[in-house]
């Protein structure tokens, strides 16, 4: 028997990929996250399976549940928000698969991040303007950060950053990275990217904070910050090299 772990994408059912959905189709067991998915993920289940809501269950919990239906002969597919690779324990779960004896494979998601930007209709990578983008968190009520992974750090790159679990903190966050960035540095916040009560907000560093209050946004949402944001207004975009009408195509 074996746990799947599938990222279940930013939310709207028809971006799981092929794979994720023949396994929510096949599986006696699922547990799933309440508070992030879409219901229509859902849908793609077997009228009988056995739906485990994990949103106040905790890690030892949820393992429990996995191991359990091990022992029955069962499959089960653990869905993740976003991708596994990305915020979704799934280090801490797969360890206590393997001492448990339990087998397991990952099915990747769409990422968050990646459905943000679709929805903004952005290029996060830039031809000589930003060719880096930085994954990252800040720390509140939840797990330190590394000294190494401090925001000023991150900033010191000017990559294109998108902030994950942070939306509470906009308005701190914001006055630190304008100190880097610059105020007028192009900013945009995405929640539920993909559902139908998608919220979209677009500014900058000095504005993004007000707009995301003036919103009510608590929790689901991805911050965005770069000059990558802004490209369409700058004049005399550079062009890749692999398409660069220069380019001598013969060699």
């Amino acid at each position: 028997m074996t746990v799947h772990f599938v990222g279940s994408g930013p939310g709207a059912a028809d971006l799981l990929t092929l794979r994720a959905v023949n396994l929510l189709r096949t599986a006696p067991v699922v547990l799933y996250a309440g508070t992030y998915l879409d219901a229509e993920i859902l849908a793609h289940c077997q009228g009988d399976a056995e739906l485990i809501d994990t949103q106040h269950l905790d890690l030892d919990q949820i393992t429990a549940h996995l191991v359990d239906a091990d022992r029955r002969g069962h499959d089960a597919v653990r869905l993740c928000s976003g991708d596994p690779s990305l915020y979704s324990a799934l280090t801490e779960q797969t360890r206590r698969l393997d001492a448990a004896g339990v087998a397991w494979d990952v099915t990747p998601g769409v990422p968050a991040y990646a459905a943000a930007a679709a929805t903004l209709g952005a290029e996060l990578t830039v031809p000589e303007l930003v060719q880096s983008v930085v994954l990252t968190r800040t720390q509140a009520r939840s797990t330190s950060m590394p000294d190494t992974e401090a925001l000023a750090r991150v900033a010191g790159l000017q990559a294109s950053v998108v902030l994950h679990l942070a939306i509470t903190r906009i308005r701190v966050l914001a006055a630190e990275l304008s100190e880097t960035y610059g105020p007028d540095c192009p900013a945009a916040v995405v929640a539920f990217a993909s559902r139908p009560n998608q919220i979209v907000l677009r500014g900058t560093l000095a504005d993004i904070a007000d707009q995301t209050e003036a919103a009510g946004l608590k929790h689901t949402a991805v911050i965005l910050v770069g000059r990558a944001l802004g490209v369409r207004d700058t004049p005399d975009v550079a062009c890749s090299h692999l398409y660069d009408p220069a380019r001598d195509r013969l060699t």
